[in-house]
């Protein structure tokens, strides 16, 4: 873990200037309520909206960060918010969860060999009264990305969401070895997801390649629209067969009483879950909407 190394090193000076972008009210008030969970070495340090060092106790390092780079932070915070509001429905699946919890969110960041620049981040909320002394019962709700140096994403992002889910998939084998009671007992499992996520991220790249990387609807005819509408909804068709597919192991697991494992396969579930309803929402929701508009002049 190196994030905050990585940001000690960093100059908001020399990052690009972030875009006004009008949030709604929960996106602004997660922004308000948002905890950061930064590494350094095997130590994760846990910052509270106003960069209080709330465990463990911090290092020379940490101290540096929250002392002398609060407006560093701010960007990342800020930089982190808006990519959920634009790139995400995380908080909009998971809202009464967030609400709840007084609209907590809290951010665990793993950078990604980029010098500080490219981020993924897992989500979870927490009770606000009992974040210290009960933090394994926070409330997973997905994973996204941040690149501090460019905000538009190609094709949406999917190409990245797609081959995290693939990281993931191959985590869950490392980890059955350890969790699982009878590993063997489920091999036939890990192989039809594999051979499933292997076929989404093929076809996928052959969907998506011949497709503009970033859509200017100014640009688009109306035929084009609905082509570029129906390429997004195959990959997506992809993505409800492996949601299936995990679904029937996480089903089994439970049945087997495997507590040790299923937790595993029930956050990948979700991860799914959040993609299939990006789709539905952000891509495939929002292409109908102008295909309608279109139709309607």
């Amino acid at each position: 873990m190196n994030e905050v190394d990585e940001l000690l090193k960093l100059e908001v000076k020399d990052l690009p200037s972030l875009k006004p972008l009008l949030l709604d009210d929960l996106h602004h008030k997660a922004l308000k309520n948002l905890y950061l969970e930064l590494g350094t070495g095997p130590v994760l340090y846990l910052l509270s909206p106003s960069y209080s060092v709330l465990h463990p106790t911090p290092n020379e390092k940490i101290n540096e960060l929250v002392t002398g780079k609060e407006v560093l932070l701010d960007y990342l915070k800020e930089s982190i918010v808006q990519n959920l509001a634009a790139y995400s429905v995380l908080l909009d699946v998971n809202s009464y969860f967030v609400e709840q919890n007084n609209y907590l969110l809290l951010a665990r960041l793993r950078e990604r060999d980029s010098a500080g620049r490219r981020y993924e981040i897992k989500f979870y909320t927490h009770s606000p009264g009992e974040l210290l002394s009960h933090y394994e019962d926070k409330i997973y709700i997905g994973r996204d990305f941040a690149d501090l140096h460019h905000f538009k994403r190609k094709y949406f992002g999917i190409r990245e969401l797609l081959t995290s889910l693939k990281d993931q998939s191959e985590k869950l084998v490392d980890r059955a070895e350890e969790k699982l009671k009878k590993p063997l007992e489920y091999k036939s499992f890990f192989q039809e997801i594999k051979e499933s996520v292997a076929e989404l991220i093929s076809e996928s790249q052959a969907i998506l390649e011949p497709l503009p990387p970033y859509l200017d609807f100014a640009k688009l005819a109306e035929k084009d629209l609905i082509d570029i509408n129906a390429q997004y909804r195959s990959v997506n068709h992809y993505l409800i067969e492996l949601h299936d597919e995990v679904g029937e192991f996480e089903n089994l697991l439970r049945f087997k009483m495997e507590i040790d494992f299923v937790r595993y396969v029930t956050k990948y579930k979700k991860d799914v879950t959040n993609l299939i309803s990006f789709f539905n929402i952000k891509i495939n929701g929002c292409l109908s909407q102008r295909i309608f508009h279109f139709r309607n002049k």
